[in-house]
């Protein structure tokens, strides 16, 4: 075939190696540019697209190297820069897309510039389990989509270095989703869960999710986490942090006799008392466990058999006030200290200063999930769940959760979450059928690698073996060096922003085959929003621009505006209202309400 005439033709097949195909350039390059149907193509760029025709079908790769190191050893110097490697990704069969190769090019096939035409054959075609995410950014004119099915049950990462566009670029992903551009499929059943660590994204998608939040502005709704639903030994880490043996059997005893009382007093469905272990997620009264377990501590006796209680004054366990017992005395006289106490107090002490505690409201007092002292709530976890996994979208704005507890909460509503969905997989709420996106931001703070946390234990299971449960995830971090091994190679589909920093490009690298490697070498000069997508996902690896959302449904992640903001004069500053946010663990605190007296409106102005 004559190809002097083919504006698109770049050259022909030297030597191929697996799926590295070698190209001599032809002598008819002139120059770095090509105009074909009116539009202007450069040429040999580095992550572009060529086409090899084999017949009925064409092969696709993907520009890795151009010049002196793609040409074969003892090339001529002047001609070292004639030559291109590239690697080979999918092909087209019938005018249908796939990944992967049946067959491989031959010495001397011709190469060929890939064109808008070509691109929409490969991106172009809308199928149901299709979202637009936004356009090539070699050509505006070409809508890049990826598989939904690819990107839940095999998992994603969205990796970016700060600044980088990650929150928006996040935002946007989800955003088309729930708000289909370009004609895109709809997703009314979409079941998404979002972990806000900053309190970013309300303000960008709060028009289409729930929001809960443990210090609630307008709109939103209180963020609870009943701490009974928690496993035994999370709960215990949380009140009062790592035991010894004996204290660990002090509470695990109590609190399985106190979920005992609750399940004689009233049966709970699916669960027989025969059944019942410590783990089991079952109402019981924090305050309750506290005052009884205080009671022992410090009762005293007295009598001949030493079994007589020497109580002084009932407590209160409702407002945490402990009983009074007369002291213990020297000698044979007595009172008597209690001889079974486990030495616990201390403990006891730091459980009752969590309890009063208003940061930890959202948890240790649950609001209609909080039991009373028979253990009996006004809600239990099938609300819960409703409120977590009714909508379509629903944010957990979890910025005013203390840093103490904030690795171990997320474990929780994890467990929470996939265990609920793992045992109603035969039933059409659970995740089988109605399948569930986590999106966790801030990754690297829960999930560090080489450190074993609770967080990371149920993400790993969730990435080992979520997928046959409908349970995915997307993993959204600055820092992808920092974010467990395991983990992120469970994720089938990279979305990588600007990475400026060798340690976490190199991780990137590692998740990626090696033929695709290279591509990652871009990643420090991409503009503030534009990705590089590879993975399961995407039909091929590519260089996009994301869809930008508008100024109102941006996350609240924008950098602040200095020159701006150091231009305006200062006027008289009062920090009464910082120290009273402080305080009330709340943006919107005041130091004393106002009272606006609001005057009715003359009705010619009306």
């Amino acid at each position: 075939m004559n190809n002097l005439h083919d504006p698109t033709f770049l050259g022909r097949i030297s030597a191929v190696t697996g799926a590295s195909v070698t190209i001599k350039l032809a002598e008819s390059l002139s120059s770095g540019i090509a105009v074909i149907g009116g539009r202007t193509y450069r040429v040999g760029q580095v992550g572009s697209f060529v086409r090899i025709p084999q017949g009925y079908q064409d092969l696709y790769g993907v520009v890795s190297e151009v010049g002196a190191n793609a040409a074969p050893q003892g090339t001529d110097v002047e001609e070292s820069a004639r030559w291109m490697r590239i690697e080979l990704v999918g092909e087209t069969v019938a005018g249908q897309f796939e990944r992967g190769l049946s067959q491989h090019p031959n010495i001397n096939d011709s190469v060929h510039l890939v064109t808008e035409l070509d691109l929409r054959a490969v991106y172009g075609g809308e199928t149901e389990d299709q979202v637009a995410i936004g356009t090539l950014a070699s050509s505006e004119n070409v809508t890049v989509r990826l598989s939904i099915d690819h990107l839940l049950t095999r998992h994603c990462a969205v990796l970016g270095s700060t600044g980088s566009g990650k929150s928006t670029t996040v935002s946007s992903l989800l955003r088309s989703v729930l708000e289909p551009i370009d004609g895109g499929h709809d997703f009314p059943g979409a079941r998404i869960l979002l972990l806000d660590i900053h309190g970013e994204y309300s303000a960008a998608l709060g028009d289409l999710a729930r929001v809960f939040s443990a210090a609630p502005q307008p709109g939103e709704r209180d963020l609870h986490v009943p701490f009974w639903a928690l496993e035994a030994n999370e709960l215990t880490e949380l009140m009062v942090g790592s035991l010894s043996e004996g204290a660990i059997t002090a509470f695990t005893d109590k609190i399985l006799e106190l979920k005992a009382r609750r399940l004689g007093s009233s049966a709970l469905p699916g669960l027989e008392p025969n059944s019942l272990t410590i783990d089991s997620p079952v109402p019981f009264s924090l305050q309750q466990l506290w005052y009884e377990l205080t009671d022992f501590e410090t009762s005293t006796f007295a009598g001949p058999a030493r079994d007589e209680p020497q109580l002084e004054k009932a407590g209160d366990a409702e407002a945490l006030i402990p009983p009074v017992y007369k002291p213990h005395g020297m000698g044979a006289a007595g009172p008597f200290l209690n001889p079974y106490a486990k030495g616990i107090r201390r403990q006891l002490n730091q459980l009752r200063s969590r309890l009063l505690d208003r940061r930890y409201d959202f948890i240790l007092r649950p609001g209609d999930w909080a039991p009373d002292s028979q253990g009996f709530a006004k809600k239990d976890l099938d609300d819960l769940l409703e409120e977590w996994l009714g909508s379509r979208l629903t944010i957990l704005d979890l910025s005013a959760v203390p840093s103490a507890v904030l690795t171990r909460l997320i474990a929780s509503i994890l467990r929470i979450i996939f265990e609920a969905l793992y045992w109603s997989r035969e039933k059409t709420e659970g995740g089988v059928l109605r399948p569930l996106l986590i999106v966790m931001e801030e990754a690297h703070r829960y999930l560090a690698d080489g450190e074993e946390s609770a967080a990371t234990d149920v993400v790993k299971r969730i990435a080992k073996e979520g997928r046959k449960y409908g349970v995915g995830a997307m993993i959204v971090s600055q820092r992808p060096s920092e974010v467990d091994e395991t983990i992120l190679s469970q994720c089938g589909t990279t979305i990588a922003l600007r990475l400026t920093n060798p340690s976490d490009r190199a991780r990137v690298k590692a998740t990626l085959p090696d033929n695709l490697a290279g591509l990652m070498d871009l990643l420090p000069v991409l503009r503030t929003g534009e990705t590089i997508v590879t993975g399961e996902a995407a039909r091929l690896p590519v260089r996009c621009r994301i869809s930008v959302p508008g100024e109102r449904q941006r996350p609240r992640s924008a950098d602040p505006k200095v020159s701006e903001a150091w231009s305006l004069q200062r006027v008289s500053e009062s920090y009464k209202r910082v120290v009273a946010s402080w305080r009330a663990q709340r943006t919107t605190a005041v130091v004393q309400k106002v009272p606006i007296e609001r005057q009715p409106v003359p009705e010619e102005e009306a």
